[in-house]
């Protein structure tokens, strides 16, 4: 790529692509690649703050938006964190004084804590979540719906969050839903095999909000899940003998004096 010129003009092409109702992701994402290597060679890219060239940050900011959402439309995680690192200053950093709020900016955090959640990083989602206005937590639709999930996952309130599947504010968050639903699956799941020695196929499929039989048998086979003839599913052998073995009476004495002198020492 030769010139200024025919990056701005493939910059183009690529906003054309992606404003489409199905944008090939495919081939934005070759654009993307093209691009962002003209820039690095052209040095083009913002670098200087007290003077800056107001055109230069517009241009990169919106190539990195289109980036963000691509890789979701793609499934490509790492991609999709990449460019969000890359992209947040751009926000952050350079707001008011130098960039105006860019209209993608709360639904782009709110897809951010989306995938957080998904991952069950919730120490990483306070974290994000403490980045941003309190009237903006408060009332944008973005933030509000992600925030609404991680209080229905810190509840236990698992039911809320299937239902939620119908109330995304934003077809680009259903990738993320779709991963937070199996998380919250695998959460449920291990309560089953704790709290019941056997269930039946239709119970599991009522409790882990499956639909289809065939969802529910292959989430069964990850798990290694054995299904009987009486279409249920064992968890306990009948005469296993439980792998915890409850604390002698002296064993919890001796922890709780140790953790007396402790708390001593500590005050």
């Amino acid at each position: 790529m030769s010139s200024f010129y025919e990056i701005t003009n493939l910059f183009w092409t690529l906003k054309m692509e992606w404003n489409k109702t199905q944008p090939d992701f495919k081939k934005c994402n070759d654009m993307l690649m093209d691009i962002k290597i003209g820039m690095i060679n052209h040095k083009f890219l913002p670098v200087n703050v007290e003077e800056p060239d107001l055109r230069e940050y517009f241009f990169t900011r919106d190539i990195l938006e289109i980036g963000v959402q691509c890789s979701v439309g793609m499934h490509d995680i790492s991609s999709f964190e990449r460019y969000m690192a890359q992209l947040k200053p751009y926000y952050l950093d350079y707001k008011d004084k130098i960039l105006p709020k860019s209209l993608n900016e709360y639904h782009l955090f709110g897809l951010n804590l989306l995938f957080l959640l998904s991952q069950n990083r919730i120490a990483d989602f306070h974290t994000e979540l403490e980045l941003l206005p309190f009237n903006i937590i408060q009332t944008n639709p973005y933030i509000i719906h992600s925030v609404a999930l991680e209080q229905y996952l810190m509840e236990g309130n698992y039911n809320k969050i299937f239902e939620s599947k119908n109330n995304v504010p934003s077809h680009t968050y259903n990738y993320f839903m779709s991963i937070l639903f199996n998380t919250v699956r695998d959460e449920i799941a291990k309560c089953l095999q704790v709290a019941y020695k056997k269930v039946s196929i239709v119970s599991a499929m009522e409790k882990l909000n499956f639909n289809d039989i065939n969802e529910m048998k292959e989430f069964a086979i990850k798990k290694n899940w054995m299904l009987g003839k009486d279409n249920y599913y064992v968890f306990h052998v009948e005469g296993e003998k439980d792998t915890i073995q409850p604390l002698r009476a002296e064993e919890i004495v001796s922890y709780t004096c140790q953790y007396t002198k402790d708390l001593d020492i500590i005050v």
